[in-house]
């Protein structure tokens, strides 16, 4: 049995190298999300094309098929602090390409300018992902997960609601430029982070492996197989990840559309439905705290109730009820990502986090894309409110197959778990 030492270098066992984490993603995130109001603003202006949107949206995401499995491998072989500070610094001037968009005829500088903005990020994010667990030991992972869903909370207030107003009041041209200016910012955040090799909890297994010959990427695919047939728990949690994000894209392209072709509320009312997006996964930092475990179920009826949710929002009539309806939406998605994220990183050894990390964004970034541009086109034959109760019911029957499936092969003796590291 092994022996776990006590850490004394942060609160609740955080690093302080979490915290500049956290800050470098407030600063990196409200400045992506000023630019992507400022840009959906700026397509439905120049085009008034739903499919103009959810083309903008997809290129952000198709990098993800390419780029993340690269990310994470890059996360496992080079100094992650450098990989993060290079992706950042690399965006700048794509962010600050956007500036030359003033007309139908230049919106291919802004395809190109999205494309290579998400490039980056798709590498980017696994190695982001995959360096939590080095900064904190495993029983605060759950308290770290809740914190993530505070950042992106406190990114669509400060980020989409500002950013509408700045946008309106500034123009876009004024939201491209912060973007760029936070890139910065982050990146000299992130270069006074300094990584261990090793989460705390492995430290003492690496001395097991550190003179062992490293995996070839065959054996790498036949350990993740072999990983993911011994738990029921990862199985899911990988089916939630894949089959949400097949039907997310409608949802992501709705917002912006349900808020100026549908409430007819302008650039401030995108910033509202973002920034009510923000205020659910700001209270879902507290609500999570109440879960200590169980968390398989939390995030499956959590989807369950976005299904719903997303229904009330495609039949309501009112604008602030619909922000209200928002509020509710992302406090349930918010405590059901962060007990997913919280499994993903108990379940999972640390040797196979930056593979498995890369690979998920990789897949589900690009189901995300694709999502998106089907809910483009789909808007141009299907009314936004049909295409969000359609977006809505799907999300409640993959949370009934969920369960259905963990039911079925719980009864039947399928694995629940395994361990949380290898011998």
């Amino acid at each position: 049995m092994k022996i776990m030492k006590k850490r004394t270098s942060g609160r609740e066992g955080i690093s302080g190298g979490y915290y500049r984490l956290f800050a470098a993603g407030i600063i990196n995130g409200i400045g992506d999300r000023f630019s992507q109001v400022a840009m959906l603003s700026l397509i439905l202006q120049l085009t008034g094309s739903g499919m103009a949107v959810g083309l903008s949206l997809g290129i952000r995401l198709l990098p993800c098929l390419v780029l993340a499995p690269l990310g994470g491998y890059l996360g496992g072989k080079l100094p992650r602090k450098a990989v993060m500070m290079v992706t950042d610094i690399a965006r700048i001037p794509f962010a600050l390409s956007f500036l030359w968009v003033t007309s139908e005829d230049r919106l291919w500088l802004l395809y190109v300018g999205s494309f290579m903005l998400a490039a980056g990020e798709a590498i980017y994010a696994p190695v982001r992902k995959s360096s939590i667990p080095l900064l904190a030991e495993r029983g605060a992972l759950m308290r770290i997960n809740g914190m993530e869903q505070l950042m992106t909370g406190c990114v669509l207030i400060l980020g989409a609601l500002t950013g509408g107003f700045v946008s309106h009041w500034f123009g876009p041209e004024t939201a491209f430029v912060l973007n760029a200016c936070s890139f910065l910012a982050a990146a000299a955040i992130i270069s006074g982070i300094s990584f261990p090799r090793s989460a705390p909890e492995d430290r003492e297994e690496e001395k097991v492996w550190i003179n062992e010959q490293e995996p070839s990427r065959s054996s790498r695919r036949k350990g993740l197989a072999s990983l993911l047939a011994g738990s029921l728990v990862l199985q899911v949690v990988l089916g939630y990840e894949l089959l949400v994000s097949l039907v997310n894209g409608l949802d992501n392209v709705l917002i912006s559309v349900y808020a100026i072709r549908v409430f007819h509320a302008g650039d401030i009312g995108v910033g509202a439905f973002y920034g009510s997006l923000g205020a659910g996964l700001t209270l879902s930092f507290w609500a999570g705290r109440w879960i200590k475990r169980n968390f398989l179920a939390a995030a499956l009826g959590g989807l369950l109730l976005e299904g719903l949710l997303l229904i009330g929002i495609s039949v309501e009539g009112g604008f602030a009820a619909a922000c209200g309806l928002y509020v509710l939406l992302s406090l349930a998605s918010g405590i059901g990502s962060a007990s997913l994220d919280t499994l993903l990183m108990r379940e999972t050894p640390a040797k196979w986090q930056p593979f498995l990390f890369g690979l998920l964004t990789a897949v589900s970034g690009t189901l995300l894309g694709l999502s998106m541009l089907l809910a483009g086109s789909l808007l141009t034959r299907v009314e936004p409110r049909s295409l969000g109760f359609a977006g809505g019911a799907s999300f409640a029957v993959i949370a009934i197959l969920l369960s259905a499936y963990l039911w079925i092969k719980d009864k039947r003796g399928g694995a629940v778990s395994v361990p949380s590291r290898t011998p």
